[in-house]
């Protein structure tokens, strides 16, 4: 008998899955069929659930995910990925996708997953674009990139070279302020030089 295996993933564990599961259950996944990766990334290889989702596939079965951009980010992949699943004789259903279901078991769907697949991979190409020209210009314009704030001030660590100059260990100074000797030996050399 053929089942419904629904896949859910996001990219980051405080990110939720549960509009993505509500979904999938209401298209008819049973709970005991739903895979689900937390804090995975759609351009890593490997995917543990999406793994077992796929061994779970058999034929007639098909699998469901809300968005195109859950099974991955290069059209060339999810094309070989469809064209993998129909050799398998499982199908593909992608729910949301333009106001409605496409399912790669019928010609028209294929032909729809072929056109979103390269729009997706379009999209997110545009947005990489979008953020390295961002990140160039505030760069360019001497502002914040983000990132972890410094803990330990630039004049903590003259104070701590001098400590070290005076002959304490610099592996103990360094612990004292909370860093590694490595930290610390790199941002004593970025004040010196």
């Amino acid at each position: 008998m053929a089942k419904l295996i629904g896949y859910a993933r996001v990219s980051t564990r405080q990110q939720s899955t549960d509009r993505q599961q509500a979904d999938l259950l209401a298209a008819g996944v049973r709970r005991d069929d739903l895979y689900i990766d937390h804090g995975v990334s759609g351009a890593r290889a490997s995917r543990p659930q999406f793994d077992r989702a796929l061994e779970a596939l058999i034929e007639g079965d098909t699998l469901v995910i809300t968005t195109l951009d859950r099974l991955g980010r290069s059209t060339q992949n999810m094309l070989a990925f469809a064209d993998e699943l129909r050799a398998r004789g499982a199908g593909l259903r992608v729910l949301n996708l333009g106001g409605g279901d496409v399912d790669t078991k019928t010609p028209m769907g294929s032909m729809l997953f072929t056109i979103m697949a390269a729009l997706a991979q379009m999209e997110h190409e545009i947005k990489r674009e979008r953020v390295i020209d961002s990140v160039s210009k505030r760069r360019e314009a001497g502002k914040h990139l983000g990132g972890r704030p410094r803990r330990i001030t630039d004049s903590q660590i003259r104070n701590a070279i001098r400590l070290v100059e005076g002959g304490e260990p610099a592996a103990q100074v360094a612990r004292d302020l909370g860093m590694s000797r490595a930290t610390f030996y790199r941002r004593s050399q970025a004040l010196k030089g």
